[in-house]
C-alpha cells in the first residue's frame, strides 16, 4: 500500500500521506510539481511534550495527542467515546484519493473520498459505518490544514433584506466559529468560510475557502493553537440523538467543497463558478427576462388585472411571467390558506390554465409561486391534519409570519405536498416555480426526535421528484429573499432570489458578495420600483436596470 498521494488538477495540488496509521495532509495550494517528495516533515520534540512524535492527522483524535477540536464525536451509552482509527486502505490517482479507516475497538469504519476537478476544486465526502451496537453520533467534522501564510478570515453576516455583509478579521489563537441553527442556511449564513493572507485582495494574493453542501444547520470554524498550527473546518450541526446508527447503518456527511486561489478573491470566485458550470444540469440556455407580479399586485388577484400586466410584459420583451402568492385556497392575506394547494375559485373562477395559455400565446413561459414547506393554522390542511406539523410532541412551535412548518419527513405529508403541487403544475402548464421558505425551524421534531436532518433531505427529495415528474421544470430558491443560498440546494434549483431588498443600491453589495460563491446566471435580480418598497429610496430607472443586469 502506497503511503503518499500527490493529486493535481486545475492548477491545484493536494498531498497527503499515511504516518503511523494516520492520514496527514501535507499540502493544499498552487501547483508545485514533485519537489516536495524530497522534503522531510519530521519535527523535533520540545520540552514538556509527548515523549514521541504524535501525528493526529485529519481525524484529530484525542488518542493520538490532539488537544483541539476533534473530527469525530460520539458514543455508545457513554462508552466508545475515544477513537483510534488506522488507515487500512489507501488508493490514489492523479485526481482522486480513497482512504478507509478502521477502529475495531469501537466497531467503526470511516471512508473518505476526495476528488479534484478540472477547475481545481476539491470535493470531500465522509461516510461513517457502524459495525457494533447503537452508536450516537454527535458530530463529524471536515478539517483541512491551513498554510501559516493565512493570517485573516473572511465570512459574511446579515439579516432579512440585508444579506451578505463581509467581515474580515485576524486569525488568532483559539476558534472562530460561524453557525446556523435556523433549520435552513439563513440570512445570517455565510455560504462559505475563507482564509487569506493579509495582502490578499480581489485580484492578488492567496486564499483558501470551504463550503458545505447542506441547507440545514451548519458550523464553520477556523482553529489555531499556540504552536501556530491552524485549520479550517465545517460540519453539519446535529441535535442530541438526531443520528443514532444501528448496527450496519451509516451516516453520509454533506459534501465539502474546498477551493484554493493564488489570484485573490476573484480567483476563488472563478473556481467556484467553473465548478458549478461544469455540472451536467447547470442552466445552459440564456436566462429568460422575468416578470414577477408580487410588488405589482400583492394579494389583489384577478384574471383581468393579470392579463393587462401580461400584455405590458410581452410588449417590453419579457420571456417569463410569474404569478406570486395569493392564487390558492382562501389566501387573501398572509394569515390564512397557506398549504391548501388548490386554485382559488374566488379569484380564479376559470382556474389558472386560461391565464397560462394567454401567457404562452404571447411567447412567454408561465411561472407560479409555492411555499410547500409551510402552512397556516387557518388552513384546511392544518384543520384536517394537525399531526403533520414539524414539532416536538405535545406542543406547537411559535408561529413566524403566521406560519408553521409541515413535516416532510412524514410520508403522508410528503405525498400530499408532492401530489397537490404536481397536479397544479400539470393543469396550469407551469414551467417555473418560485419556491419560498419564509420562516426558521424551531422545536423541529418528529416521533420524539430532532428532525432537521430528515427535513433537509426531504426537501431535496421533493425537488428531485417534482423535476422528475415534470421534465424541464425550473425552480427558484427563495427564502424571504436570500435565506437559502448554499451548495446543497444548488444541485436541485436553477435560480436563487438573492434578497427581498429590491433597492438597487443595496443590491449592489448583496449581489457582489453572493457572486463570491455563486455565478451570476443563478442569481435572480429584478428592476425594482421607485421608491423602493424596502428602503423608500428613489433611484433612476437606468441605475436600477444596470444593477439587475448583473444577474
Amino acid at each position: 500500500m502506497s503511503s503518499r498521494a500527490h493529486l493535481s488538477n486545475g492548477g491545484v495540488d493536494f498531498i497527503a500521506e499515511v504516518v503511523d496509521g494516520a492520514l496527514v495532509v501535507r499540502y493544499w495550494g498552487k501547483k508545485i510539481g514533485n519537489e516536495i517528495a524530497q522534503y522531510s516533515f519530521e519535527r523535533s520534540i520540545p520540552n514538556s511534550d509527548f515523549d514521541s512524535i504524535q501525528n493526529p492527522g485529519v481525524l484529530r483524535e484525542h488518542s493520538r495527542g490532539w488537544m483541539g477540536y476533534p473530527t469525530l464525536s460520539g458514543h455508545r451509552s457513554g462508552k466508545a467515546w475515544s477513537s483510534h482509527f488506522e488507515v487500512t486502505e489507501f488508493k490514489s490517482g492523479k485526481d482522486f484519493l480513497l482512504v478507509k479507516f478502521v477502529d475495531p475497538a469501537i466497531s467503526l469504519e470511516l471512508e473518505l473520498n476526495l476528488k479534484i476537478d478540472s477547475s481545481g476544486v476539491i470535493r470531500l465526502n465522509y461516510s461513517l459505518l457502524n459495525k457494533g451496537d447503537e452508536y450516537a453520533l454527535n458530530e463529524l467534522v471536515y478539517w483541512l490544514p491551513l498554510s501559516d501564510k493565512a493570517r485573516e478570515s473572511l465570512d459574511f453576516a446579515g439579516r432579512w433584506s440585508n444579506e451578505r455583509n463581509p467581515q474580515r478579521r485576524g486569525i488568532d489563537v483559539g476558534r472562530w466559529v460561524r453557525e446556523s441553527f435556523e433549520g435552513r442556511s439563513g440570512h445570517n449564513f455565510t455560504i462559505g468560510e475563507i482564509a487569506l493572507t493579509k495582502e490578499t485582495n480581489f485580484a492578488t494574493g492567496e486564499a483558501w475557502s470551504i463550503a458545505l453542501a447542506w441547507s440545514g444547520d451548519v458550523r464553520y470554524c477556523i482553529e489555531k493553537n499556540y504552536e501556530g498550527a491552524q485549520s479550517i473546518g465545517a460540519s453539519e450541526i446535529l441535535a442530541p440523538g438526531e443520528i443514532i446508527l444501528a448496527k450496519g447503518e451509516s451516516y453520509k456527511a454533506p459534501e465539502l467543497i474546498a477551493v484554493y486561489s493564488e489570484s485573490g478573491l476573484d480567483g476563488l470566485a472563478n473556481r467556484y463558478h467553473q465548478h458549478l458550470r461544469a455540472r451536467p444540469h447547470h442552466p445552459k440556455k440564456m436566462r429568460p427576462v422575468t416578470l414577477n407580479m408580487w410588488e405589482a399586485i400583492y394579494f389583489d388577484h384577478s384574471e383581468e388585472r393579470v392579463r393587462k400586466l401580461v400584455d405590458v410584459a410581452a410588449r417590453v420583451g419579457v420571456e417569463r411571467v410569474v404569478l406570486d402568492d395569493g392564487w390558492f385556497g382562501k389566501r387573501r392575506n398572509d394569515r390564512l390558506g397557506l398549504g391548501d394547494w388548490q386554485v382559488s375559485e374566488e379569484v380564479w373562477p376559470n382556474g389558472l390554465r386560461p391565464i397560462s395559455d394567454y401567457v404562452a400565446s404571447k411567447g412567454m413561459e408561465f411561472g407560479l409561486w409555492f411555499e410547500g414547506e409551510m402552512l397556516n393554522a387557518d388552513s384546511d390542511v392544518y384543520r384536517n391534519h394537525p399531526e403533520w406539523i414539524l414539532s416536538e410532541q405535545g406542543r406547537t412551535p411559535p408561529t413566524w409570519r403566521h406560519q408553521l412548518v409541515i413535516n416532510l419527513a412524514n410520508p403522508d405529508a410528503f405525498k400530499y405536498v408532492l401530489d397537490s403541487i404536481s397536479k397544479v403544475i400539470s393543469e396550469a402548464n407551469v414551467r417555473y416555480i418560485k419556491w419560498d421558505h419564509n420562516r426558521v425551524l424551531v422545536d423541529a421534531g418528529y416521533l420524539g426526535k430532532a428532525a432537521i436532518h430528515k427535513q433537509t433531505l426531504s426537501i431535496y427529495n421533493l425537488f428531485k421528484e417534482l423535476k422528475g415528474r415534470h421534465p424541464g421544470l425550473e425552480i427558484e430558491s427563495c427564502s424571504s429573499g436570500g435565506g437559502r443560498i448554499d451548495f446543497g440546494v444548488v444541485d436541485y434549483v436553477d435560480r436563487f432570489w438573492v434578497s427581498d431588498n429590491n433597492d438597487a443600491l443595496a443590491r449592489q453589495q448583496i449581489q457582489r458578495w453572493t457572486m463570491q460563491f455563486m455565478p451570476p446566471e443563478l442569481l435572480g435580480t429584478h428592476i425594482g420600483p421607485t421608491p423602493g418598497h424596502q428602503t423608500g429610496r428613489a433611484l433612476s430607472l437606468s441605475f436600477r436596470a444596470a444593477t439587475a443586469l448583473f444577474g
